[in-house]
């Protein structure tokens, strides 16, 4: 029998997107195959500190999917190169981030365990910087030639010094309704849709209280599809979902709180736009030079079956029912043979 690879865990985080990690890393574990696989799990709570946690994965079943205060309590890490992380623990064999937003999905680890030479799932530094960076990633598919709904960013220093002239910029380049939302972040925390001036101020305000830089973004009357991405070189597309939300638009309390948004896999749409959708979701993902798994996301417009690419996810949520996992099972790859593939291409890239 082959020796089992040692996989790593990382999950918590100190993004606001912490909780969802840490509900995306309970699902993992329960699926991985024990005969396959020997399972470290590496919290960060949200101060920053790396654990190897005393009761994990136990500290996971918390409901409310945060790492405890007590969950504090365990062995602190070093990242050694060759894969060790602890006298205790051990070399690993490859890192499976499952940390959403800043501090873990924007390059930040990915270049940690590139210094230390250890293999991890998912892109690398760049790929990753980009896919955080939702001006960055804007700016690169529209060199690339994708199609994208008008857009503005915003810094915080340049909102706090004239309100005045970003509203003109709003109004002239985008109108209402439009959307703001936080540069860097995911999970559509920081989001709001904004109808007139008064909702643009407290939509800004929002949006640059979780970091210097803000979107917005012009409101598309449509339907949101997404459409997930496997592979290293030759990646495949998935079939592609629609999202149908209960609110006004998917955001965090949608996605997360309340029952009620419907996912529909695989979406009803013509095979046409199907196919102009995942050839986009391709053209996403190579523009950014992008690794293992993304979930790309799009709007179809009303009335015009306009496509435009909205943003690429390189971590996308990793529960059985997120949408990533549910459009690959649609697809023909179950969760777990989903992990492995994953595994695979992360031990493939980390040869090359």
């Amino acid at each position: 029998m082959n020796e089992k690879i040692r996989l790593a865990i990382l999950y918590g985080g100190r993004s606001a997107e912490h909780e969802v990690s840490v509900v995306s890393a309970r699902s993992m574990m329960a699926a991985v195959d024990p005969e396959r696989y020997d399972v470290v799990p590496i919290a960060i709570t949200k101060s920053g500190r790396w654990l190897l946690p005393a009761e994990s994965p136990a500290q996971l079943d918390t409901p409310e999917g945060t790492l405890p205060s007590a969950g504090e309590e365990g062995t602190s890490l070093e990242v050694r190169p060759g894969g060790a992380i602890s006298d205790d623990a051990g070399p690993v064999d490859v890192v499976f981030p499952l940390l959403h937003g800043p501090f873990g999905e924007d390059g930040t680890v990915q270049g940690m365990l590139e210094l230390a030479g250890i293999p991890y799932v998912g892109s690398g530094v760049l790929a990753s910087a980009i896919g955080m960076d939702k001006e960055m990633q804007k700016r690169i598919f529209e060199s690339n030639g994708m199609p994208v709904a008008p857009w503005l960013h915003v810094h915080a220093h340049r909102w706090e010094r004239n309100h005045d002239a970003v509203v003109d910029m709003v109004e002239d380049d985008i109108g209402f309704p439009c959307f703001t939302k936080p540069a860097a972040l995911g999970s559509s925390v920081g989001v709001q849709r904004c109808g007139n001036v008064t909702e643009l101020h407290a939509g800004l305000e929002e949006a640059l209280r979780h970091g210097g830089k803000a979107l917005i973004e012009r409101a598309v009357n449509g339907r949101e599809l997404e459409c997930a991405v496997l592979g290293n070189e030759e990646p495949e597309a998935s079939v592609v979902g629609e999202i149908i939300p209960h609110r006004d638009f998917y955001d965090y309390t949608a996605k997360y709180i309340e029952e009620g948004t419907q996912l529909g896999v695989p979406a009803n749409i013509p095979e046409d736009v199907s196919e102009r959708i995942r050839a986009l979701a391709l053209h996403a993902f190579r523009s950014i030079d992008a690794s293992g798994m993304a979930r790309v996301d799009f709007f179809l417009e009303s009335g015009t079956d306009a496509v435009y690419v909205n943003e690429i996810n390189t971590i996308p949520g990793f529960t059985p029912i997120s949408m990533y996992p549910r459009l690959w099972e649609a697809s023909g790859v179950p969760y777990a043979k989903l992990i492995d593939r994953l595994v695979e291409l992360a031990l493939e890239r980390g040869r090359s």
